[in-house]
């Protein structure tokens, strides 16, 4: 993942999808693009470059409790399984 575009990686979202992702414990948003896989750790749902880490003021902790929603799916199918809000 280039850490200067973007982006972030899901799981299970097509490749190409814009996600907007909010910090939910400052309301700040950014919209990426899905163009990797993972994450791969436990109770995490989507990882963010770090150009959007710092544009949703995550940088310092390095992780955040966040909510994503699909922006532009393209011309792809996108089934809701994959998304969810991640409660604290």
């Amino acid at each position: 993942m280039n850490a200067s575009l973007m982006t972030a990686a899901h799981r299970t979202l097509p490749f190409g999808t814009k996600v907007m992702v909010t910090n939910k414990r400052n309301g700040k948003s950014v919209v990426v693009r899905i163009n990797d896989r993972g994450p791969f750790i436990r109770g995490r749902v989507i990882d963010v470059s770090k150009a959007a880490a710092k544009n949703i003021g995550m940088i310092s902790s390095g992780t955040a409790q966040v909510c994503y929603q699909i922006v532009d799916a393209g011309n792809q199918k996108v089934s809701g399984k994959g998304l969810k809000a991640i409660d604290g």
